[in-house]
């Protein structure tokens, strides 16, 4: 008779640390084979292993997967490339990302796809890519649904690479293409048109100081963005994921749209829970990201969202520049955003330290709710058996002071600088490797990181008023209006 403690034998056991779902943290070993994690338990029950890797005082997390990171490859790899930045997310106990298109080429068709699935083959960490939902690219969607996208975004405000944000028609007829894919719609929710307007006024009139940031980006562009997305997912079925928060104004339509049955998720990242208006004097342009950071107002609600469930995760927006485009005495010529991938969790994991939120908490807004809306759950986001084994070993007690010159990004510059954090990431593991050891890159996990696409599986609902959408009329060649339900 077959013994599993005596007969298998694992890769690695996770020794003596304390195993921590959204739910209850629970003291447990680790087993891993062939990249899956195969038992969670006592030490007594553990089979043999190749290697035993004590953690002992340390927290067993699942890795942090972020729905929002722009690697720059191709077209910008001055600032960052595929290698650079999956090692940061690899440094920062991230270990499934999903990466923007606004590079150049932006990815609009299977043709600019393949160009990144090339570059990415030197990832460390697993991958989504998104596809772009643009005004001129609505023909090429189901091409990238077919080709293997992970998900898609749209750029309803304007932010690095200038893409033109669509008409709220092209929009519309994007989420009726996308809606039956199951495939989520991440948008950048601010309403190019007001911020065109007012940022022009600004610069006539000679005003370039920092704050004037936020003049350009009032939050109603936020709010009137996602209430006018909610609008568009709710009549066609998709389901779309709100980016960057940054505002109290769009809490409510957000949570509006959840009550009405809306499939919206939504996201902050650090930045707007961690500065305010009143870091900008200190800052300067290096501050500058696209929505902007705001008051502490905001960031008290967004606190308070995040912790009710309006806010589902917590991503990055890791928006890497070098310091030259970042200082800039005048805030319309700085780029907008910073790296943020490697910093993520140690300053999230200071908020734990300090008591702003626990650390089920935390797990359940960095891995268990992302992995949730992007069709990677029971896969990834959870330590279970049968699981994928994506870990991060944190070490709650440790310290370490962010310094830029230390970041695995090209992009040397951040708005945490000097800032000492208690808890960090001191091993993170994808699909039972190990990406990062002691603190330190692996580097012969380079090209490790794959493509999600096997891992996503998503449900593929039947959009909503599938008779009478813009897509179905041109392939059926009917010449009936398109109305709404009445």
């Amino acid at each position: 008779m077959s013994d599993f403690k005596t007969d298998f034998i694992a890769d690695i056991v996770l020794s003596g640390g304390t195993v921590v779902s959204s739910k209850t943290r629970f003291k447990a070993d680790v087993a891993i084979k062939d990249g899956l994690v195969v038992a969670v338990g006592e030490a007594s029950a553990m089979p043999a292993a190749k290697e035993v890797v004590d953690v002992s005082g340390k927290h067993v997390i699942p890795g942090a997967i972020d729905a929002h990171v722009h690697f720059r490859e191709p077209g910008y790899t001055h600032k960052e490339d595929w290698e650079t930045g999956t090692a940061a997310a690899a440094m920062g106990g991230t270990t499934t990302v999903f990466e923007m298109p606004n590079t150049n080429p932006p990815t609009r068709s299977v043709k600019e796809l393949r160009q990144k699935q090339d570059a990415a083959k030197k990832a460390h960490v697993d991958f989504g890519i998104y596809g772009l939902l643009a005004e001129d690219n609505v023909d090429e969607l189901q091409g990238l649904v077919d080709g293997g996208v992970n998900a898609f975004k749209c750029f309803m405000g304007n932010t690095f690479g200038n893409l033109p944000s669509p008409s709220t028609g092209a929009m519309l007829e994007g989420f009726e293409i996308i809606a039956p894919t199951g495939l989520r719609i991440s948008l950048h929710a601010e309403t190019a048109s007001i911020m065109a307007w007012r940022q022009e006024r600004l610069m006539k009139a000679g005003i370039h100081h920092a704050l004037a940031h936020i003049g350009a980006r009032p939050a109603v562009v936020a709010a009137e963005a996602v209430s006018r997305a909610a609008v568009l997912a709710e009549w066609t079925g998709a389901r779309i994921h709100v980016l960057h928060i940054s505002s109290a104004a769009e809490l409510r339509p957000l949570a509006e749209a959840k009550a009405r049955g809306v499939d919206v998720t939504g996201e902050t990242c650090p930045c707007y829970l961690l500065l305010d208006s009143r870091d900008y004097e200190r800052l300067g342009s290096i501050i500058r990201v696209n929505p902007p950071v705001r008051e502490a107002s905001d960031s008290e609600a967004i606190w308070a969202a995040l912790k009710s469930g309006v806010v589902d995760m917590i991503a990055t927006d890791h928006a890497p520049h070098t310091p030259e485009e970042k200082r800039k005495d005048v805030i319309w010529e700085a780029d907008c955003g910073f790296p943020g991938v490697e910093t993520q969790m140690p300053l999230m994991l200071n908020e734990v330290a300090n008591g702003r939120i626990t650390l089920e908490h935390y797990v359940k807004i960095s891995a268990e709710n992302p992995a949730k809306a992007f069709g990677l759950w029971p896969m990834k986001g959870r330590i279970e058996a049968g699981a994928l084994a994506d870990i991060a070993v944190v070490d709650l007690d440790r310290s370490e002071t962010i310094r830029a010159e230390n970041l695995h990004s090209r992009g040397k510059i951040t708005p945490f600088e000097g800032v000492t954090v208690k808890g960090v990431p001191v091993h993170t593991l994808v699909r039972g490797r190990f990406v990062q050891r002691d603190r330190k890159l692996v580097p012969e996990s380079r090209g490790w990181g794959r493509q999600v696409t096997d891992v996503q599986k998503m449900p593929t609902p039947e959009p909503k008023n599938t008779d009478q959408t813009l897509a179905a009329l041109l392939h059926s060649g009917s010449a009936k209006t398109a109305g709404g339900p009445r």
